[in-house]
This record gives C-alpha cells, sequence and structure tokens, in this order.
C-alpha cells in the first residue's frame, strides 16, 4: 500500500473524490441561488443576508490552518469522508432555519465541512500522482467544483427547487445526497488504501505524520515565514473577495435590474461555466509558456475589466459579455488552479507541505471571501445601489495584477 497506484485506478479515485466538491458547492451556493426568497421569508436585512452569504469563508479563517496540518497528516481519504459527512449533515440544518441565528450557525458549519474538502483534493492528487502529473487531475476537480455551482443556479434553483416544493426541501435531500455519498467515499478510500499511501508517496518521516506541537511548530514556521507564498495569500485574499462577492450577489443583482429569477440564475451559471473554460486553457497554456506569474496578472486585469462591464452595462449583450470575461478572469478556470498550483512547487513547500500552504491561502485569503459578500450587501443598505460594491471588486482585480507583477519580477514566471 505504499507505491503509487496505476494512472487508471488513480484517476478513477480523483473523479469519485470529486463528487465531493460538486456536491459542496452544490450546498454552498444554494443560498445565494435563493437569497432573494430566504431574505422574504426569514426578514433578513441587506447586511445579515451578506453575512451569511460570506460565513463559510468566514469559517476559515481561523480554521483553515490547522485544517490543512491535519490533512497532510492524517492523508485526504479521512479527510474528505469527514468533511463531506459534516456539510451535509448541516444542509439538512439549515433547511430547518427559524431565522438569521440558526440560518447563520448551520452555515457556518458548512464552512468547517467544506475546509477538509478545499485542502484534501489537492492532497489526494499530490497522493496518487508525481509533481509533473498533477495539472490534468488537478483540473477534473476543479471542473468538478464549477459544475456543482453551476447545477445550483441552472437547474437547483428554477427546476430542482419548485419540484421538491421550495428552498427548504432543496436544502434537506441536497444534504441527505451529501451524507449518503461521504460514506461511500470512506469505503472506497478504505478499499483503496489511500491514506496508507500518504506517508510514502511524499517522502514523510515520523514527525511530519506527527500532530505533536513540535512538529506542527516546525512546519508553520516553514510555511508562515515564506516570501513567495506570503505574495500568492495576496492574491489568494483578492480571488476570494472578488469570488464570493461575485458569486453570492449576482442573482439578486441581476434580478434587482429586473431579470426573473430563473433567468438570473441561468444567467450566473454563465459566469460558473466561463470558470469552466478557464480551467481547461489557463493553467495549462501557462504551464506549457512557463508564465505562471504573467497570467495572473492577466487574470486580475481581466476580472477588472468583466466587473466594470456589469457595473456599466445595462441588460442585453454588453451585460452578458461582461458575466462571461468576469467568470473566465477571476473563477476557478483562471485564478484558482494557480494559486493551488504554485505552492507545491516552491523551495521548501513541496507536496509534503501542500495541505498547510494551500491552508495558509485560505486562512488569510478568506478574509476577502467573508468581505466580498458583506461589503456588497453593506454598501447596497447605505447606498440603495450595487455600484460601490461592485466597483470594490473590480479593484480587487488591479490588486491581483500588482501581487503578481512583484511575483514575475522578483522570483522568475515560472
Amino acid at each position: 500500500m505504499t507505491g503509487r497506484m496505476d494512472r487508471r485506478r488513480a484517476y478513477a479515485a480523483v473523479v469519485v473524490g470529486t463528487l465531493g466538491y460538486t456536491c459542496l458547492m452544490f450546498v454552498w451556493f444554494s443560498l445565494p441561488a435563493y437569497l432573494s426568497t430566504i431574505i422574504d421569508d426569514l426578514g433578513l436585512s441587506g447586511t445579515q443576508a451578506g453575512v451569511v452569504a460570506g460565513a463559510v469563508p468566514l469559517t476559515y479563517i481561523p480554521i483553515a490552518l490547522f485544517s490543512g496540518v491535519v490533512v497532510d497528516r492524517i492523508g485526504p481519504g479521512r479527510s474528505l469522508a469527514a468533511g463531506v459527512l459534516i456539510y451535509g449533515i448541516a444542509q439538512v440544518a439549515r433547511s430547518f432555519a427559524a431565522g438569521f441565528p440558526s440560518l447563520l450557525a448551520a452555515t457556518l458549519l458548512i464552512g468547517v465541512g467544506a475546509t477538509a474538502i478545499t485542502f484534501g483534493l489537492p492532497k489526494l492528487v499530490s497522493v496518487l500522482f508525481p509533481p509533473d502529473e498533477t495539472g490534468l487531475p488537478s483540473s477534473i476537480y476543479l471542473v468538478g467544483a464549477s459544475t456543482g455551482t453551476a447545477s445550483v443556479f441552472a437547474v437547483g434553483r428554477p427546476v430542482l427547487g419548485p419540484l421538491l416544493g421550495g428552498w427548504r426541501p432543496l436544502f434537506l435531500w441536497s444534504g441527505v445526497v451529501a451524507i449518503a455519498y461521504g460514506l461511500l467515499w470512506l469505503g472506497v478510500a478504505h478499499r483503496l488504501g489511500i491514506d496508507a499511501r500518504n506517508r510514502a508517496a511524499n517522502d514523510a518521516d515520523d514527525a511530519d505524520s506527527s500532530l505533536s506541537p513540535a512538529a506542527i511548530a516546525r512546519d508553520l514556521k516553514l510555511v508562515l515565514t515564506h516570501r513567495e507564498l506570503q505574495l500568492v495569500v495576496v492574491v489568494g485574499t483578492m480571488y476570494l473577495l472578488i469570488a464570493h462577492g461575485t458569486q453570492s450577489w449576482l442573482p439578486t443583482l441581476l434580478e434587482a435590474r429586473g431579470y426573473s429569477a430563473d433567468r438570473a440564475g441561468r444567467t450566473t451559471s454563465l459566469l460558473v461555466a466561463a470558470n469552466v473554460v478557464g480551467v481547461l486553457t489557463v493553467p495549462a497554456v501557462a504551464d506549457r509558456l512557463g508564465v505562471r506569474r504573467t497570467a495572473l496578472i492577466v487574470c486580475g486585469l481581466i476580472a477588472a475589466v468583466g466587473l466594470s462591464g456589469i457595473l456599466s452595462s445595462g441588460l442585453g449583450l454588453a451585460l452578458l459579455g461582461s458575466v462571461l470575461v468576469t467568470g473566465f478572469g477571476f473563477g476557478f478556470g483562471g485564478l484558482s488552479p494557480l494559486i493551488r498550483a504554485i505552492p507545491p512547487e516552491l523551495e521548501g513547500i513541496g507536496a509534503r507541505l501542500t495541505g498547510t500552504a494551500v491552508g495558509f491561502i485560505f486562512a488569510v485569503g478568506e478574509i476577502g471571501g467573508f468581505l466580498g459578500p458583506v461589503l456588497v450587501g453593506t454598501l447596497y443598505d447605505r447606498t440603495g445601489s450595487y455600484a460601490p460594491g461592485l466597483g470594490l471588486l473590480a479593484a480587487a482585480g488591479l490588486v491581483v495584477a500588482v501581487a503578481g507583477s512583484v511575483l514575475r519580477f522578483r522570483y522568475g514566471d515560472a
């Protein structure tokens, strides 16, 4: 159980593991898909709605780094199973929410489970594949994530919700499905011996598998003081601010401009579809040309342009074009795979500390993920317009471009 499995079984394991990300994103963004309805049903203010929409990213801030350390040590098999079961149970609880406090508590619990998925899948790939073969399997789970997000806007809200009887039954049954999948993955991971392969695949010693304070402190010092990784954290923070701010509020913004709920959901799904295009093209082109840092700059600028277009465009083709441009620039297809692909290749990080490094990026970065929806909602409460919030998100794209420029000129473009 210590060697790498054959490629076919390894890819099959990644595909099965990817379903955990698909379920997570369906569960996560089922709230934004129904946000306008939930605001009315539970009597939420714009600020409360923004807090709930940003609650999952908020959870990452205190626990992401520790979650990444744990994933590195116990392996991705049990970590992914635990994460899915936690967010599945939380989604069931969310279906019974009676007001802001209970909805917020259940949503925060979803965030606890989500951390294991965010860090467990990169770790799974590092266990099953050598470093120079991680590009395609990483694209697989990111496409799976985008599929989950797109499906809740394109199918969950307009089709499954009415069929099941509203947002509460949709939340309930999507949670039940997630719980069933979590149990299935636990069996698959045990049968394939994924966690048993973890140490050998990453050349780990006893200290690397230990949860002792001394071992953890050693690795945290390595990760937290890594100068190049710190710049990647800046990129990750701005990416998450844009991503969660846009995905959480775009359906509601479009409804406010006159779209029906169904049309707003389908339009938002185009944002996610553009992400998939980026997943399959941006990392591949950047790796082939050896220009990952330049790709960060370009994605940041594209995000700023796309968000400015959403801000200034009326309903019509210009708005749709801006949504597509924004999705390709900031989404899981553009910046998302790049911020995951860079850490394993950094000197002193490697595959052994992939989970901890990505945990560091998200522990800090999800401050932006939380603030994105909150700032859009708060600024709307104060001004009666979504324009200030969108302008702030566009400015974050420019920050990405600046951080990418520093990375490129100080450390090279490899």
